[in-house]
């Protein structure tokens, strides 16, 4: 198997008795950002979650393949280990753990043998990250996505992305429930991560996220599958002719 590739083969998957990824294929080089986009319903978060290893998601077919391993079938924490971040629509409140403490303990969790996290240069880190992200160095002692705004989920995602320094990441419409500045913000984060050694599939509905995280390759998804692909340019033609046009081509290519 292929090293610098977050690789997706004929995924199917299914929720109870539902199918709602059907033969989904996508391939996504480390160095390359690609976009996917679709209406609601056609299985863009079923993905996150299920290349997660959410157990109330089952892979009935198909592969993933992270630089070469496979990644179906294997628990989410070692599913994080080998380096994928999700940061997903609805980010999860933990009453009772603090930041701090949840990213030092994500941080100690990716620790080769015999290595230590120090104290000091953690936090001077981490206090960058936050500065960047506009988080108020409060939050560090504040409960894990509680009582947060939309956006300060969104900043606190981004966040733990730039601590955890992941091989790969899926941000499921990370641009949900921002505001124009917060948008400005969470997207810098996200580009100050674009380097040889990062792939990512950002999920999204709106062009304007694009505007801001411009990827390498688009890819419009429907009924469980990716039925279009190409550049940045197609964004602005599905904004323009929306998703009827998707469904036009569909038929004809039928």
């Amino acid at each position: 198997m292929q090293k610098n590739l977050l690789e997706i083969r004929n995924l199917c998957v299914s929720i109870g008795e539902k199918e709602i990824l059907k033969n989904f294929s996508l391939s996504v080089p480390k160095g390359e950002v690609h976009a996917l986009m679709g209406p609601n319903g056609t299985g863009k978060s079923t993905l996150a979650k299920a290349l997660a290893g959410h157990p109330d998601y089952t892979v009935t077919a198909g592969e993933a393949f992270l630089d070469g391993v496979q990644i179906i079938g294997k628990k989410p924490d070692e599913i994080a280990r080998l380096g994928l971040f999700i940061a997903f629509q609805y980010p999860v409140e933990i009453p009772g753990v603090t930041i701090a403490n949840f990213i030092r303990a994500m941080k100690k969790a990716r620790l080769a043998p015999g290595e230590t996290l120090n104290a000091k240069e953690f936090y001077a880190e981490l206090y960058a990250k936050m500065d960047e992200l506009k988080i108020d160095r409060s939050f560090t002692s504040r409960a894990v996505n509680d009582g947060f705004s939309g956006g300060e989920k969104k900043r606190c995602d981004i966040l733990q992305l730039m601590m955890a320094k992941p091989s790969y990441a899926i941000l499921d419409e990370t641009d949900s429930g921002l505001d124009i500045d917060a948008l400005r913000i969470v997207s810098a984060g996200v580009n100050h991560m674009r380097s040889p050694d990062f792939g990512a599939i950002v999920i999204t509905h709106y062009q304007r996220l694009l505007d801001y995280i411009v990827p390498d390759k688009v890819h419009i998804m429907a009924e469980g599958r990716i039925v279009l692909s190409g550049d940045k340019s197609l964004a602005l033609k599905l904004e323009e002719r929306g998703y009827d046009w998707v469904r036009q081509n569909m038929v004809q290519g039928a």
